[in-house]
C-alpha cells in the first residue's frame, strides 16, 4: 500500500472503473502518477481534464490525511495491488482499488459464502439461517460468512456464524470505524474479537448521501464463492446482491418458503425462473459449490462449545421447549420470575448465544 494507491480513488473524476482501468492500463498507481498528460490521454484515452488531475497530483492532500486517520483508528488499508487483497473481489471488472478493514484481513481471502435476505426476517427465515450456518460450519474448514450487518437477515447470519465459532465479515456501506446501524455495534465487535472483520471501500471523506448500499452489495457478493438469499420480497436490496452474483459467475442459491409468504416470493420466483439453485440443508449448499470435503467432513470441523450458562439462565432456557419463538410474557409465566431479573437472564442468554431476539419482545432458541 502507498499513498498513490489512497489518492487514486481520491482523486477528482476518477470512478471505481476509471481507477480499474488506469490500473489495467498502467499495472499499479505509481506508474499512473509518474506519468505525463500526455500519457495518459493518449495511452489511457483519458479526458484532459481527467488527466491534470491525476498530473497535478489533487488526491494526495486527502490520501495523507487519510493515512493519519487509519492510523489513529486502527484501520488498514489494503490496494488491489497488494497480496493481501482478496483473490475473488479482484477478478471483477468493478472491484475497489482500496478497502478499509478492521479485524482479520485474511478472513476475505479465505472459504466465504454469503447470505443475505429482507430486513423483515420470519422465525422461518431466523431458523433456516441459523440451520444453514451451523451446518455449514460442523463441514466446512476455513468456513467465513459474509454479510452486510444490516437488520434482518443480515444480522441474523453473523450471529449464527458467531454461535457457531466461525468468523464473519460484515460488508458496510459507511466509513469505519463507524457501524451503521449503529444497534449492530455489540455484534460488529464480537465478529472483531472472533477472527472477523469489518470492511468498507469508504474512506473517512466520503460524504454520506445514502447512495453507497447497491454497490456495497456487489462486494458481498464478489467476496464468496456462493450467494445464499434466506428470504426476500420481490424487490429489495438481496435480489440486488443476488443479482451481482450471477453476473460474477458466482453460484447463487435460495431458500424455498410458503407460496403465500410475501418475504419467501423473491426467493421462490429466484428458483422458479432458474436463477437460483434451492437448498434447504448445508449438503445442498456444499454440493451446489461442489466443495467435496471428503467422506465425513463432520469430523474436518469440531462442533463450537457448547455457552456456559449459570443455573438460573440454564433453568429459563428449559422453558424454551420448542424452536418456536416465546414471548416475554409467556416466559414469565412459565419460569415464575419478575420483570427485572428476566430481562437480566435474557440478555445473558442472548450473549452466550442461546437466545435471539426478534420483534415484538420474542425470543427464540437458537
Amino acid at each position: 500500500m502507498t499513498v498513490e494507491d489512497i489518492a487514486l480513488p481520491m482523486t477528482p473524476g476518477i470512478g471505481v472503473k476509471g481507477a480499474v482501468h488506469l490500473l489495467t492500463v498502467f499495472g499499479d498507481a505509481r506508474r499512473i502518477f509518474e506519468a505525463s498528460e500526455a500519457e495518459l490521454i493518449e495511452r489511457a484515452q483519458l479526458r484532459p481534464s481527467a488527466a491534470r488531475q491525476i498530473v497535478q497530483r489533487k488526491g494526495f492532500a486527502d490520501a495523507e490525511r487519510e493515512i493519519a486517520y487509519c492510523r489513529r483508528n486502527d484501520i488498514v488499508a489494503v490496494a488491489s495491488t497488494d497480496p493481501e487483497y482478496p483473490p475473488l473481489l479482484r477478478e471483477i471488472p468493478d472491484y475497489p482499488h482500496v478497502l478499509y478493514i478492521k479485524g482479520n484481513v485474511e478472513a476475505l481471502s479465505t472459504r466465504c459464502i454469503s447470505i443475505v435476505g429482507t430486513r423483515e426476517a420470519t422465525p422461518y427465515g431466523q431458523i433456516m439461517c441459523n440451520r444453514l450456518v451451523e451446518g455449514l460450519a460442523e463441514r466446512v474448514p476455513g468456513l467465513c460468512i459474509v454479510s452486510g450487518l444490516a437488520f434482518g437477515i443480515d444480522v441474523a447470519a453473523h450471529r449464527a456464524a458467531l454461535a457457531a465459532g466461525t468468523p464473519t465479515v460484515g460488508v458496510l456501506a459507511n466509513a469505519l470505524p463507524g457501524v451503521v446501524p449503529a444497534q449492530h455495534t455489540a455484534v460488529a465487535r464480537d465478529l472483531l474479537a472472533r477472527g472477523g472483520a469489518l470492511v468498507t471501500e469508504l474512506h473517512s471523506q466520503s460524504k454520506q448521501t445514502g447512495d453507497f448500499y447497491l454497490a456495497r452489495n456487489r462486494i458481498i457478493a464478489a467476496l464468496s464463492a456462493g450467494c445464499i438469499v434466506v428470504e426476500s420480497p420481490d424487490s429489495g436490496g438481496s435480489l440486488v446482491t443476488a443479482h451481482y452474483a450471477d453476473s460474477y459467475d458466482r453460484t447463487v442459491m435460495a431458500v424455498p418458503g410458503r407460496a403465500t409468504d410475501r418475504t419467501s416470493s423473491g426467493c421462490n420466483h429466484l428458483i422458479a425462473n432458474r436463477k437460483a439453485a434451492l437448498v434447504m440443508t448445508a449438503e445442498d449448499v456444499m454440493r451446489e459449490l461442489m466443495w467435496d470435503l471428503g467422506p465425513d467432513p463432520a469430523l474436518l470441523r469440531p462442533k463450537a462449545p457448547a455457552p456456559q450458562l449459570t443455573k438460573d439462565e440454564a433453568g429459563l432456557l428449559g422453558c424454551f421447549r420448542t424452536n418456536d419463538p416465546v414471548s416475554t410474557e409467556t416466559l414469565a409465566r412459565l419460569s415464575g420470575l419478575d420483570p427485572g431479573e428476566l430481562a437480566v437472564l435474557l440478555l445473558g442468554l442472548e450473549i452466550a448465544g442461546a437466545i435471539c431476539q426478534l420483534p415484538g419482545n420474542r425470543y427464540m432458541k437458537l
